[in-house]
């Protein structure tokens, strides 16, 4: 009886804990939203943490787009070279990379980067109570620290999603024609009359979007609800990157399961 009782009370305090803590996410998700207007105003503060989480992982994106064009063009000709398929190379690297691979890559590459990076910065002001001295001058840090890094990552991982499918498309090309001997007039042909703008190109754009929503935003959330301590912080940089790879995927499948429905 004593168990059933403890255990009872247990799982009252752990959904009770969730729906608060859900709660506290809605509100802030919210306030960030509504603060578009004033943050566009003062666009200076969101251009550079544009170029913090942007530039800073530009290198990382860039790189790994390269490789995974590599990789790509060579298991995608040995694949489709078993059903003389081969002319379409370009298609099947540019289509895998601006509906899929593009996006997702990236989202989760940016989490890892600048996702945890966020994390750690807001922690840390929280933690140096910079965030409630703020407070004190009337300084709404909503408003001044974590809206511009909510907007600047929304725009950042949109143009890191487009680099990474064209390096990658450059790599599948080097690849492809250079290294095994594709005809370039067939690679470039096959992409050009086979990608849809608006239902290929622009549903990576949708994608990578709201990848950028959901990581940007997981991770000012984290931070901000970090515990102001060394443990704390480290903890919520954890936690960053594991719940923003996971709702990355799993946004993925619903987005594409609406996408191909439609």
């Amino acid at each position: 009886m004593k168990f059933g009782m403890k255990f009872i009370a247990n799982l009252g305090f752990t959904v009770r804990s969730y729906l608060a803590g859900l709660g506290l996410g809605t509100c802030l998700f919210v306030r960030l939203v509504s603060e578009f207007g004033s943050n566009m105003r003062r666009f200076g503060l969101v251009r550079d943490q544009v170029h913090f989480l942007g530039n800073y992982s530009l290198a990382i994106i860039a790189v790994s787009g390269l490789f995974v064009g590599f990789v790509l063009s060579l298991q995608g000709y040995y694949t489709l070279q078993r059903y003389g398929s081969a002319e379409a190379l370009g298609l099947l690297v540019a289509l895998s990379l601006v509906r899929e691979l593009g996006p997702v890559v990236s989202a989760l590459l940016f989490a890892g980067r600048a996702g945890t990076s966020l994390t750690a910065e807001i922690g840390l002001m929280k933690a140096g109570e910079q965030l409630s001295a703020m407070d004190m001058m009337a300084v709404d840090p909503v408003r001044r620290i974590l809206g511009p890094r909510f907007w600047g990552g929304i725009i950042a991982l949109p143009l890191l999603s487009a680099v990474f499918s064209a390096v990658g498309i450059l790599g599948g090309w080097m690849v492809g024609v250079l290294m095994i001997g594709v005809d370039a007039g067939s690679f470039w042909s096959q992409m050009q009359g086979g990608v849809d703008v608006w239902k290929d190109v622009g549903n990576g754009v949708v994608k990578s979007i709201m990848f950028g929503v959901t990581v940007t935003f997981v991770a000012l959330l984290q931070g901000y609800e970090a515990q102001p301590t060394p443990e704390g912080v480290s903890r919520a940089t954890t936690k960053t990157v594991v719940v923003a790879s996971l709702a990355v995927l799993g946004l993925d499948f619903l987005l594409t399961a609406m996408m191909f429905s439609i």
